[in-house]
């Protein structure tokens, strides 16, 4: 029986309020985050890391003091296991989190152990950015030379309009659309965690693939039903930190627009496909409250999408193309090796 070991990747959160600060400064020492060298870069993340702590462990302690994202990945991953484990496969998912436990020596040393015959490496980002999934992928490739981890491994880069991923999000958006078209003609919102300009900018793809995933989703929307033609939508993006300045539209201006327009509101987080600080508190709390402060009749937030089954469906299919590459290959769903336009140098796969 052949072994195959498929290694997730996501951000990672604190565990217990005292993981807090060094889980920030873990976030702020990655290159791929604050790009100075060292040591400035050192002395910098343990300047923000200690500033940024008492507001942090506030937006925890409305979660019971610790994310929720390693159990929801946990999920995912053994929903994944269960849906590649098949005649002659038997397939292994592993975690490895950029900046608190499991992190990534543990998971390249549990995949050594394991002994597979292949490694597929699947970042939980569904757009690429050099900030998430370029950094883990980086670190992945560091940390396996170090080990000494040889097994063949291929990487999937991006799935921004993978068919299951997009129909996840339709199966929940539709139910809160037809919900918000009872207090009126009801505006989309699809938000995404916001990125300084200067990265995008230089040539990173995520804002590029943000839009393809939106558009997709709209797409597969008007395809379904035709009431869905001609919906108001906007994409925009949340979570805008420092003085730098980010891409937008921000989502806290989109919800002060829909206020003044006197339209109801359904927002759809189609960066994340887990439940963690930035929707469960930012984009439910914060901005449930920013909604009801500026008149939004009607706020609904759409779920990620976590272990549906058309998710982790798509998430398969991915991995089983992904083995039929060539070594070293990174392929994308509909058959080539690059999505992104030229102007977008930082893709990782080849022209």
């Amino acid at each position: 029986m052949k072994r195959l070991a498929v290694v997730v990747f996501n951000l990672g959160g604190p565990d217990s309020p005292q993981a807090v600060q060094p889980f920030l400064f873990n976030l702020f020492s990655d290159p791929a985050i604050i790009s100075l060298p060292q040591p400035l870069r050192w002395l910098v993340a343990k300047m923000i890391s200690g500033r940024r702590a008492p507001v942090a462990q506030e937006i925890y302690h409305h979660l019971g003091g610790k994310s929720p994202l390693l159990e929801q990945t946990q999920q995912q991953a053994d929903a994944l296991a269960a849906a590649l484990t098949e005649g002659e496969t038997e397939a292994r998912v592993f975690i490895a989190m950029r900046y608190w436990h499991p992190m990534t020596d543990r998971a390249v040393a549990e995949v050594k152990a394991y002994a597979p015959d292949a490694v597929v490496l699947l970042p939980l980002y569904p757009q690429f950015s050099t900030t998430t999934s370029g950094s883990s992928l980086k670190l992945w490739q560091q940390e396996a030379a170090r080990q000494g981890l040889t097994v063949p491994t291929q990487a999937v880069c991006c799935y921004p309009a993978e068919t299951g991923f997009i129909s996840a999000m339709v199966e929940t958006l539709v139910p809160l659309l037809r919900q918000a078209m009872e207090t009126g003609t009801p505006r989309l919102l699809f938000s995404a965690h916001g990125l300084p300009k200067k990265v995008v900018d230089g040539g990173d793809p995520y804002q590029a693939q943000v839009e393809q995933t939106a558009a997709a989703v709209i797409r597969v929307l008007e395809q379904r039903d035709p009431q869905w033609h001609g919906l108001d939508w906007q994409v925009c993006y949340q979570s805008r930190v420092g003085p730098l300045e980010w891409i937008g539209p921000s989502t806290d201006a989109e919800i002060e627009r829909a206020g003044r327009d006197g339209v109801p509101l359904v927002l759809m987080p189609l960066a994340f496909v887990s439940e963690h600080s930035e929707t469960l508190v930012e984009l439910d709390i914060e901005y449930g409250k920013l909604a009801a402060d500026s008149g939004v009749p009607l706020y609904l937030r759409a779920a990620t999408v976590q272990s549906h089954p058309d998710f982790i469906g798509g998430l398969a299919g991915l991995v089983r193309q992904t083995l039929d590459w060539p070594q070293g290959a990174t392929p994308r769903p509909d058959g080539g090796l690059r999505r992104c336009a030229d102007r977008w140098g930082k893709c990782p796969c080849q022209p």
